[in-house]
């Protein structure tokens, strides 16, 4: 693979931005997209704050992310700072995470993280804190393991998975972690298309279900292709975000919320915004939804596919996340990689 000068770079911001913005744009939805629909009378068309009664999100403001962007951004800082990914960082990263928000207390904060955070608290073997951690948790905030792995599906898989280990150390959570990195590994390659996207999600999929411990749920990579088959339906887009609703779902179960992501990215032609307007309709864990969706659009389209005012917003509202220089330690990352492939001949 041959990266014009500062185009790696750029892909790595705009995955940055697309989990961000994803976020934070699907943040006020409501659990049914008819209640989303009311309440807002249509479309969420930009950044609004969450209604007073959100069971979740009451009094977040607009433009304002929540833990799916906070635990990437620990997450990636833990990956520069160690040169990269190991499960003890990704343990000292959300330990630290939920330290900062008040975990004990806060509404949003995960099932399998909150068990698994309070087994490493009590000096618990970071190989079982994980041991039946099956929601969604890993896959919302494994956008920076594949922004290292440029065209490199087999190492996202890897280091996905130990990324894992500590809160989702499950067959099922890994394989929707793997789609979501391995996905974002394929944006990266140069001239890839979205159909390539997909395949490289789902062959991700069936690699991490070969990991972690055996647990229940449908197929990743099965549900995916049944989520794109609903996107590529005809019907007006209301009716086909509907369709993922009610057959695929989008609860906090992987094999739910993240082939749901795929049904957007893929209705949205991998455009970032309009990944954005649809997961916030779709509803459910729809911050959720959003944030994988776009940060795989956000890879693939790159930083310029995002209105300068969106990201002015993002960067006012959340000043604490770093996004250039998170972006140019994960690029520095990225670019020792291809290097050392260039140098086994695995990369042109």
């Amino acid at each position: 693979m041959n990266y014009e000068d500062g185009l790696l770079n750029r892909n790595i911001l705009g995955g940055l931005y697309g989990q961000a913005l994803g976020d934070a744009w699907a943040m006020p939805a409501l659990v049914h997209p008819d209640d989303t629909w009311q309440v807002f009378g249509g479309w969420i068309s930009d950044f609004l704050p969450a209604p007073d009664d959100h069971p979740v999100h009451s009094g977040l403001p607009a433009g304002r992310i929540t833990d799916d962007t906070e635990q990437a951004f620990a997450l990636a800082e833990a990956i520069i700072q160690d040169g990269k990914v190991t499960s003890e960082g990704a343990a000292r990263a959300i330990v630290g995470w939920y330290d900062r928000i008040g975990g004990d207390t806060c509404p949003y904060v995960g099932p399998s993280t909150r068990r698994a955070v309070q087994a490493l608290r009590h000096g618990a073997d970071l190989q079982q804190t994980g041991r039946f951690g099956d929601t969604n948790g890993a896959a919302m905030r494994i956008a920076p393991v594949g922004l290292i792995h440029p065209g490199d599906i087999s190492g996202a898989v890897q280091d996905a998975y130990l990324a894992c280990v500590p809160t989702h150390h499950t067959d099922i959570a890994i394989s929707g972690a793997c789609a979501v990195a391995g996905a974002i590994a394929a944006a990266l390659q140069p001239g890839c298309t979205l159909n390539e996207i997909i395949l490289s999600a789902q062959a991700a999929a069936d690699m991490g279900r070969q990991l972690g411990y055996r647990w229940m749920g449908a197929s990743v990579s099965r549900r995916i292709e049944l989520a794109v088959d609903i996107a590529d339906s005809s019907g007006p887009p209301m009716e086909r975000l509907k369709e993922i609703y009610d057959r695929v779902g989008t609860s906090l179960f992987i094999p739910e919320s993240v082939p749901a992501a795929f049904g957007v990215l893929v209705m949205a032609q991998g455009d970032p915004k309009q990944s954005a307007i649809y997961a916030a309709a779709l509803s459910g864990d729809a911050d959720t939804i959003g944030a994988m969706a776009c940060a795989i659009a956000g890879t693939w389209k790159g930083a310029e596919a995002f209105d300068p005012l969106h990201i002015q917003r993002l960067r006012q509202v959340n000043p604490e996340l770093d996004f250039d220089g998170v972006a140019q330690g994960l690029w520095r990352l990225a670019q020792n990689r291809l290097d050392a492939l260039a140098a086994e001949g695995g990369v042109a």
